[in-house]
Protein backbone atom coordinates (compact mmCIF):
# COMPACT_ATOMS: atom_id res chain seq x y z
CA UNK A 1 0.00 0.00 0.00
CA UNK A 2 1.06 3.79 -0.89
CA UNK A 3 2.62 5.96 2.20
CA UNK A 4 -0.61 8.08 3.41
CA UNK A 5 -3.61 5.75 2.21
CA UNK A 6 -5.49 4.38 5.27
CA UNK A 7 -3.02 6.40 7.68
CA UNK A 8 -4.27 9.27 5.89
CA UNK A 9 -8.15 9.00 7.90
CA UNK A 10 -6.15 9.12 11.36
CA UNK A 11 -3.22 11.18 10.66
CA UNK A 12 -4.24 14.08 12.44
CA UNK A 13 -5.71 11.94 15.26
CA UNK A 14 -2.07 10.26 15.81
CA UNK A 15 -0.48 13.87 15.36
CA UNK A 16 -2.50 15.65 17.78
CA UNK A 17 1.09 15.92 20.58
CA UNK A 18 3.39 17.69 18.19
CA UNK A 19 3.28 21.23 18.72
CA UNK A 20 2.63 22.34 15.18
CA UNK A 21 1.80 26.02 16.18
CA UNK A 22 5.27 26.43 17.90
CA UNK A 23 6.84 24.95 14.52
CA UNK A 24 4.65 27.02 12.29
CA UNK A 25 5.25 30.43 14.28
CA UNK A 26 9.08 29.27 14.47
CA UNK A 27 8.84 29.26 10.30
CA UNK A 28 6.63 32.09 9.83
CA UNK A 29 9.17 33.79 12.15
CA UNK A 30 12.03 32.55 9.48
CA UNK A 31 10.00 34.14 6.77
CA UNK A 32 9.03 37.48 7.90
CA UNK A 33 12.45 38.12 9.18
CA UNK A 34 13.75 37.14 5.23
CA UNK A 35 11.29 39.71 3.94
CA UNK A 36 8.46 37.51 3.19
CA UNK A 37 5.62 39.76 3.88
CA UNK A 38 1.69 39.16 3.69
CA UNK A 39 0.02 38.84 0.09
CA UNK A 40 3.57 37.34 -0.92
CA UNK A 41 2.65 33.91 -3.05
CA UNK A 42 4.09 30.43 -0.78
CA UNK A 43 3.99 26.60 -1.87
CA UNK A 44 4.64 24.17 1.02
CA UNK A 45 5.66 21.04 -0.09
CA UNK A 46 4.10 17.87 1.04
CA UNK A 47 1.20 19.72 2.81
CA UNK A 48 -0.26 16.81 3.73
CA UNK A 49 -3.45 17.41 5.57
CA UNK A 50 -2.94 20.85 5.45
CA UNK A 51 -2.04 22.18 9.01
CA UNK A 52 1.28 24.21 7.96
CA UNK A 53 -0.59 25.76 4.86
CA UNK A 54 -3.87 27.04 7.04
CA UNK A 55 -1.44 28.49 9.17
CA UNK A 56 0.36 30.67 6.54
CA UNK A 57 -2.97 31.66 5.31
CA UNK A 58 -4.35 32.71 8.20
CA UNK A 59 -0.88 35.07 8.22
CA UNK A 60 -2.01 36.68 4.85
CA UNK A 61 0.05 34.51 2.61
CA UNK A 62 -1.50 33.47 -0.81
CA UNK A 63 -0.75 29.77 -0.56
CA UNK A 64 -0.50 26.73 -2.65
CA UNK A 65 0.04 23.20 -1.18
CA UNK A 66 1.50 20.37 -3.23
CA UNK A 67 1.25 16.56 -1.82
CA UNK A 68 1.39 13.28 -3.52
CA UNK A 69 -0.74 11.61 -1.64
CA UNK A 70 -4.51 12.45 -2.73
CA UNK A 71 -6.15 10.91 0.26
CA UNK A 72 -3.98 13.87 2.55
CA UNK A 73 -4.84 16.35 0.13
CA UNK A 74 -8.73 15.32 0.04
CA UNK A 75 -8.59 16.25 4.00
CA UNK A 76 -6.70 19.52 3.24
CA UNK A 77 -9.64 20.26 1.40
CA UNK A 78 -12.30 19.07 3.66
CA UNK A 79 -10.62 21.51 6.42
CA UNK A 80 -10.36 24.49 4.03
CA UNK A 81 -14.21 23.70 3.48
CA UNK A 82 -15.39 23.90 7.03
CA UNK A 83 -12.91 27.04 7.91
CA UNK A 84 -13.87 28.99 4.53
CA UNK A 85 -10.25 29.21 3.88
CA UNK A 86 -8.76 30.20 0.39
CA UNK A 87 -6.22 27.38 -0.23
CA UNK A 88 -5.09 25.57 -3.47
CA UNK A 89 -3.92 22.37 -3.58
CA UNK A 90 -2.01 20.36 -6.17
CA UNK A 91 -1.27 16.35 -6.57
CA UNK A 92 1.98 16.35 -7.68
CA UNK A 93 5.49 15.05 -6.57
CA UNK A 94 7.95 17.20 -5.87
CA UNK A 95 10.54 16.50 -7.06
CA UNK A 96 8.80 17.17 -10.57
CA UNK A 97 6.02 19.62 -10.08
CA UNK A 98 5.04 22.56 -12.31
CA UNK A 99 3.49 25.60 -11.24
CA UNK A 100 1.32 28.46 -13.57
CA UNK A 101 3.26 31.35 -12.29
CA UNK A 102 6.34 31.88 -9.83
CA UNK A 103 6.61 32.39 -6.45
CA UNK A 104 8.02 34.20 -3.65
CA UNK A 105 8.91 31.67 -1.17
CA UNK A 106 8.22 27.69 -0.49
CA UNK A 107 7.94 25.74 2.83
CA UNK A 108 8.48 21.88 3.90
CA UNK A 109 8.35 21.34 7.29
CA UNK A 110 7.46 18.04 9.72
CA UNK A 111 10.25 16.43 7.90
CA UNK A 112 8.46 15.65 4.00
CA UNK A 113 12.04 16.62 2.80
CA UNK A 114 13.13 13.65 4.64
CA UNK A 115 10.92 11.44 2.12
CA UNK A 116 13.52 12.13 -0.49
CA UNK A 117 15.72 9.23 -0.16
CA UNK A 118 18.66 10.26 -2.19
CA UNK A 119 21.09 12.74 -3.15
CA UNK A 120 19.59 12.91 -6.75
CA UNK A 121 16.25 13.52 -6.01
CA UNK A 122 17.24 15.93 -3.83
CA UNK A 123 18.39 17.82 -6.36
CA UNK A 124 15.41 17.06 -7.98
CA UNK A 125 13.55 19.06 -5.83
CA UNK A 126 15.83 21.94 -5.21
CA UNK A 127 15.93 22.51 -9.75
CA UNK A 128 12.17 22.47 -9.24
CA UNK A 129 12.07 24.83 -6.63
CA UNK A 130 14.58 27.38 -8.38
CA UNK A 131 12.50 27.04 -11.68
CA UNK A 132 9.75 27.77 -9.58
CA UNK A 133 10.96 31.17 -7.64
CA UNK A 134 11.18 34.06 -8.28
CA UNK A 135 14.80 35.69 -7.95
CA UNK A 136 15.70 36.48 -4.32
CA UNK A 137 12.84 34.08 -3.38
CA UNK A 138 13.84 31.59 -0.09
CA UNK A 139 13.29 28.15 0.80
CA UNK A 140 12.81 26.82 4.30
CA UNK A 141 12.68 23.68 5.23
CA UNK A 142 13.41 20.99 7.68
CA UNK A 143 15.12 17.99 7.88
CA UNK A 144 15.40 15.19 10.78
CA UNK A 145 19.09 14.57 11.30
CA UNK A 146 21.39 11.22 11.22
CA UNK A 147 21.32 10.95 14.95
CA UNK A 148 17.69 10.71 15.47
CA UNK A 149 16.99 7.77 12.98
CA UNK A 150 20.01 6.26 14.24
CA UNK A 151 20.41 7.15 18.12
CA UNK A 152 16.76 7.98 18.67
CA UNK A 153 14.20 6.12 16.67
CA UNK A 154 16.61 3.01 15.84
CA UNK A 155 15.17 -0.64 15.86
CA UNK A 156 12.14 0.17 17.88
CA UNK A 157 8.41 -1.12 17.88
CA UNK A 158 5.75 1.84 18.99
CA UNK A 159 2.38 1.40 19.43
CA UNK A 160 -1.13 3.71 20.25
CA UNK A 161 -4.65 3.08 20.78
CA UNK A 162 -7.54 4.97 20.53
CA UNK A 163 -10.76 4.57 21.26
CA UNK A 164 -11.86 4.17 16.87
CA UNK A 165 -8.68 3.43 15.85
CA UNK A 166 -4.95 1.89 16.40
CA UNK A 167 -1.38 1.02 15.18
CA UNK A 168 1.70 -0.33 15.18
CA UNK A 169 5.00 1.17 14.17
CA UNK A 170 7.98 -0.94 13.87
CA UNK A 171 11.21 1.12 12.56
CA UNK A 172 14.53 -0.20 11.42
CA UNK A 173 17.56 2.32 10.31
CA UNK A 174 20.15 1.21 7.82
CA UNK A 175 23.05 2.77 8.92
CA UNK A 176 24.91 1.90 5.67
CA UNK A 177 22.51 3.78 2.94
CA UNK A 178 21.36 5.88 5.85
CA UNK A 179 17.45 5.20 4.83
CA UNK A 180 14.96 4.58 7.86
CA UNK A 181 12.03 2.28 7.29
CA UNK A 182 8.35 2.59 8.91
CA UNK A 183 6.35 -0.76 8.92
CA UNK A 184 3.04 0.81 9.62
CA UNK A 185 0.15 -1.09 10.61
CA UNK A 186 -3.22 1.00 11.46
CA UNK A 187 -6.63 -0.47 12.75
CA UNK A 188 -9.75 1.01 11.72
CA UNK A 189 -13.03 0.80 13.31
CA UNK A 190 -15.98 0.17 11.12
CA UNK A 191 -19.59 1.49 12.16
CA UNK A 192 -20.53 -2.44 13.53
CA UNK A 193 -17.43 -2.18 16.03
CA UNK A 194 -15.49 -4.55 14.11
CA UNK A 195 -11.37 -3.10 13.12
CA UNK A 196 -10.45 -3.37 9.26
CA UNK A 197 -6.62 -3.55 9.23
CA UNK A 198 -3.75 -1.79 6.71
CA UNK A 199 -0.26 -2.07 6.08
CA UNK A 200 1.43 1.17 5.01
CA UNK A 201 5.45 1.35 4.54
CA UNK A 202 7.49 4.54 5.37
CA UNK A 203 10.95 5.25 3.81
CA UNK A 204 12.97 8.44 5.14
CA UNK A 205 16.15 9.27 4.64
CA UNK A 206 18.74 10.95 6.57
CA UNK A 207 21.58 13.16 4.74
CA UNK A 208 24.92 14.48 6.16
CA UNK A 209 24.02 18.41 5.68
CA UNK A 210 27.45 18.65 3.14
CA UNK A 211 24.92 16.48 0.63
CA UNK A 212 22.22 19.00 0.81
CA UNK A 213 24.75 22.35 0.51
CA UNK A 214 26.25 20.51 -2.57
CA UNK A 215 22.63 19.13 -4.03
CA UNK A 216 21.31 23.52 -2.99
CA UNK A 217 24.37 24.48 -5.46
CA UNK A 218 23.61 22.26 -8.04
CA UNK A 219 20.72 23.60 -8.23
CA UNK A 220 21.75 27.07 -8.13
CA UNK A 221 20.29 27.74 -4.59
CA UNK A 222 22.81 29.52 -2.04
CA UNK A 223 22.54 28.05 1.49
CA UNK A 224 21.43 31.47 3.37
CA UNK A 225 21.51 30.04 7.08
CA UNK A 226 21.46 26.65 8.63
CA UNK A 227 20.10 26.08 12.36
CA UNK A 228 18.97 23.98 15.26
CA UNK A 229 15.81 23.61 14.90
CA UNK A 230 13.70 26.13 16.88
CA UNK A 231 16.83 28.23 17.50
CA UNK A 232 19.14 30.63 15.63
CA UNK A 233 21.92 28.00 17.14
CA UNK A 234 24.01 26.41 14.78
CA UNK A 235 23.25 22.63 14.19
CA UNK A 236 24.95 20.28 16.87
CA UNK A 237 26.25 16.48 16.91
CA UNK A 238 22.97 16.07 18.68
CA UNK A 239 20.48 18.04 16.94
CA UNK A 240 17.77 16.00 16.44
CA UNK A 241 16.30 18.48 13.31
CA UNK A 242 17.94 21.48 11.46
CA UNK A 243 16.53 23.64 9.28
CA UNK A 244 17.83 24.72 6.11
CA UNK A 245 17.08 28.23 4.42
CA UNK A 246 18.26 28.58 0.75
CA UNK A 247 17.74 31.25 -1.82
CA UNK A 248 17.76 31.67 -6.21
Amino acid sequence: MNAYTAFAYVYDEYMDNIPYDEWGQYMIGLLKELGVKAGDSVVDLGCGTGTVTRMLEKEGYDIVGIDMSEDMLAIAAERIEESGQDILYSCQDMREFELPFKVDAFTSIGDSMNYITSKEDLESVFRCVAENINDGGVFVFDLKTIHFFRDILADNTYAENRDESAFIWDNYYNDDDKNNEYDLAVFVMNEDGSFNRYEEQHFQHGFELEEVKEAAANAGLSVLALYDAFSKDAPKPDSERVYFVLQK
